[in-house]
């Protein structure tokens, strides 16, 4: 039997004292292994190297041919007992999907998570809160979903700790810290703190930081847990946002902007030329992180009205595109709704999958082609042009033609 017991400071269970007397082989990280001693007799590794201690347990354990083979209880007495200890819950974050992706069926049984640590030392609710991962993952990922949600709890890793995920969120995103430290260990640290103080200090690991909008850390009571749904709907209507002039990106474009775009949780994406926001708002909605890039004074009151009017995060930089982007971060995803060639080269050289520019001029579809064919992007493009149905005087209708738009758009494999 294959038994992983979670581990959170406190003193094991019955059972998992039981499991652990019982096993000929422990494996676990130098904390767990120094904290609960397992017994003499037992051979112990140490998890550093996660694939190396996994391939020493199909060793002495391997897993039954296939998954729908269940092995008899006379061929489970042949195989020694192994034990593996995990930090809290194993089963969040933890080695028993990589226990489950080797065959294994192991028995769990778990301790409190550091992340539910985490926030009731802080003394919140975190059903509405988003968890990810910044250990053995991008941390941009992790510093995207933080620009983009009030309450993240973000599971680190040496290299991508405290200081790192403040040192890419200031001073753009005003954010407080939670630090977390050796969560039920004897060297027990609860730090709060502003991100520009989490550069300068030296954390200890292993570490959980709660990321915090100071405004918004109650949060909404909801039906489901971490992110929201989702909009219920998108390509809104153009008189959902306050716009100059009609200036404002139709829903039959914004609808297969999006499409190209993919804004998603941990993405960042840019809105260049962003005029009322329109486009950088509807990703928002879906949970990415968003930086509108507009020249015009007026037009960026009028974006942070549209973002406050629609309850999501959009950061707004006022400049001239391309001088403007060089102290952004590199987006996945870029829409240009205003600039010529020379911004969309600039975009295509920074966006990490994908570009979209929508044209009004026939003549700036081949410039833009070959700026996003020039930066590696496979390019492509279309004119989307709509009908609309306008009522008439005697209950009959016609169709009011919209202008055209060609859309060009590039994507990275």
């Amino acid at each position: 039997m294959i038994t992983v017991i979670g581990y959170d400071g406190a003193a094991l269970s019955a059972q998992a004292r039981q499991r652990l007397e019982s096993a000929a082989l422990v494996v676990g990280g130098t904390r767990q292994l120094g904290a609960v001693r397992p017994p003499a007799g037992a051979r112990r590794i140490v998890m550093g190297d996660v694939s190396a201690a996994l391939g020493e347990i199909n060793a002495v354990h391997p897993p039954p041919p296939t998954r729908t083979t269940a092995r008899s209880p006379q061929d489970m007495g042949d195989l020694p007992d192994v034990v593996v200890l995990a930090s809290g819950d194993p089963g969040f974050f933890g080695i028993v999907r990589a226990l489950r992706e080797r065959g294994h069926d192991p028995e769990v049984l778990p301790a409190v998570s550091s992340v539910a640590l985490a926030f009731a030392r802080a003394g919140l609710p975190w059903d509405d809160a988003l968890v990810v991962s910044a250990h053995g993952r991008e941390l941009r990922r992790a510093v995207n979903a933080c620009r983009a949600h009030p309450k993240v709890a973000v599971l680190t890793a040496p290299g991508a700790g405290p200081a790192e995920l403040a040192r890419e969120l200031a001073p753009q995103t005003p954010r407080s810290f939670v630090v977390c430290e050796d969560l039920g260990g004897p060297d027990e640290r609860v730090t709060r703190c502003r991100p520009a103080e989490a550069t300068t200090r030296t954390w200890r690991h292993p570490n959980v930081v709660l990321v915090l909008d100071a405004g918004r850390v109650t949060g909404a009571k909801r039906w489901l847990a971490g992110a929201g749904p989702g909009p219920a709907g998108w390509a809104l209507p153009e008189s959902a946002f306050e716009h100059r002039n009609s200036v404002v990106t139709k829903a039959e474009v914004r609808a297969f902007a999006l499409a190209r775009l993919g804004p998603r949780v941990g993405d960042l994406v840019w809105d260049i030329g962003s005029g009322s926001g329109s486009v950088a708002i509807e990703c928002a909605r879906f949970g990415a992180a968003v930086i509108a890039v507009e020249r015009d004074a007026a037009s960026c009151d009028r974006i942070r009205h549209n973002v406050r009017a629609h309850h999501v995060k959009v950061a707004v930089s006022r400049g001239d595109a391309p001088a403007v982007l060089d102290h952004l971060p590199d987006p996945d995803a870029v829409f240009v709704g205003g600039g010529g060639p020379d911004v969309v080269a600039a975009c295509a050289a920074r966006a990490l999958r994908s570009v979209v520019v929508a044209l009004a001029a026939v003549e700036r579809v081949r410039p833009s082609l070959d700026a996003l064919a020039a930066a590696g992007l496979t390019a492509d493009a279309v004119q989307l042009q709509a009908n609309r149905l306008s009522a008439l005087p005697g209950d009959v209708h016609r169709l009011a033609a919209g202008n055209p738009v060609f859309v060009v758009w590039g994507t990275r494999e």
